[in-house]
């Protein structure tokens, strides 16, 4: 295992009920004027807004609602002219990883003349800038954006959609898997394909010794297939919700990563889709990993399929060769079995059109540092096998 540092400064409130008596002080230790961003209206209708605005009396707090799913660059904008005109000093997430992703940027914004979507381009704008402190209150376990660097924001004039680091990660998450309890059955299962999926992009890959990280995304993987499904059936399950919600957060706080060396694979593809259709980014996911998995399967890269089947999986075989098949297949079974579509026609993708172009954009995100490289021709192969299940339905 090669050498490295991991350092990761945000604080966890994990639990029930800190935001009453801790959002406060949380908020207050950076200044009095606050930015509240959130999305539409489910933080109203649930009461946590009201929750929120008591917590924070006393101080004051400029508001920026309507974040989209695959946040819009504009809310960026509309963002970084409140963070200016008002002053604020912190800026307070409430929502899913498209408000913090979102929060992140608009953060950098502040310190920037230029339009943001500037820093989203090229994130060495954001290192060499200040940045406004960032506090959230996760709704959705999915991302992981409550403790990382990282936030993908779309701009649909250009049909990009970009991920994009920052020099810190939140200061302060709120944690309360209670929060949870009214995410709709299609946001919990994409949420948790997308945990699936951060996993999936660190445990494959060629860094050589790194048992203690693999065997960290065992434990994490087992966690989000046995949970995700109790959460469907029982959404007021708190042990449910708080295994999902810590798995999203321990997927992609850099732990499990540490000493990886390839760059993701399956997320550039999807955004693309994302990009180009709005999709959902779960379901997307969903229906590109096993896919991928089939297209890395090989004489070289069996024996890591091989222990994530009798690991993950627990399937038993002494030929490796039928355990990766076997693996490959249970995640297919899992994702359907979370009731989303399992091909591209499910989610109104009926053509391959953009194909080609959203091929060639992919590759350009590091796809030949892969796991294993992949081609616009690799990739174009890879949204044709996706329009349909055939190869998966016995």
């Amino acid at each position: 295992m090669e050498d490295f540092r991991f350092v990761n400064k945000t604080d966890i409130r994990f639990g029930k009920n800190h935001i009453d008596t801790e959002l406060h002080d949380a908020v207050a230790q950076f200044g009095q004027n606050v930015l509240l961003a959130y999305g539409g209206g489910s933080i109203k209708r649930s009461g946590l807004y009201e929750r929120v605005m008591k917590a924070l009396s006393g101080l004051n707090v400029i508001e920026l609602s309507g974040i989209e799913p695959n946040p819009k660059i504009d809310s960026v904008r509309e963002g970084q002219r409140l963070v200016k005109e008002h002053d604020v000093d912190v800026v307070l997430a409430v929502g899913g990883g498209s408000v913090i992703d979102a929060s992140k940027v608009i953060a950098s914004a502040k310190f920037y003349e230029g339009d943001p979507w500037d820093l989203v381009l090229d994130a060495d704008k954001r290192y060499a800038i200040d940045q406004l402190p960032l506090v959230d209150i996760l709704t959705l376990s999915a991302t992981g954006t409550e403790m990382n660097w990282a936030s993908v924001i779309s701009n649909p004039e250009t049909n990009q959609k970009i991920g994009t680091f920052g020099p810190n990660t939140p200061a302060v998450s709120f944690l309360d898997p209670q929060l949870t309890y009214s995410v709709s059955k299609w946001q919990t299962a994409a949420g948790s394909i997308d945990i699936f999926s951060h996993l999936t992009e660190q445990y494959f890959d060629q860094a050589n010794d790194t048992d203690i990280q693999d065997g960290q995304i065992e434990g994490l993987y087992r966690a989000v297939i046995k949970w995700a499904p109790i959460a469907l059936a029982t959404p007021d399950n708190y042990e449910a919700r708080a295994n999902l919600m810590w798995a999203s957060t321990m997927a992609l706080n850099g732990l499990v990563g540490s000493v990886k060396q390839n760059a993701w694979t399956v997320h550039p593809i999807e955004h693309e889709l994302s990009a180009f259709y709005d999709i959902t980014h779960g379901v997307g996911l969903g229906i590109l990993t096993p896919r991928w998995m089939k297209f890395v399967l090989s004489d070289k890269t069996v024996a890591k399929f091989a222990r994530f089947g009798r690991n993950v999986w627990s399937i038993q075989d002494d030929d490796d060769q039928v355990v990766a098949e076997k693996a490959i297949q249970a995640t297919y079974d899992w994702v359907k079995s979370l009731e989303v579509p399992t091909n591209l026609p499910g989610v109104e993708i009926t053509n391959d059109e953009h194909f080609q172009e959203m091929a060639e954009s992919a590759v350009t995100f590091g796809l030949d540092n892969g796991y294993v490289p992949m081609t616009p021709a690799d990739v174009v192969a890879l949204y044709n096998a996706s329009m349909t299940s055939d190869d998966f339905e016995k």
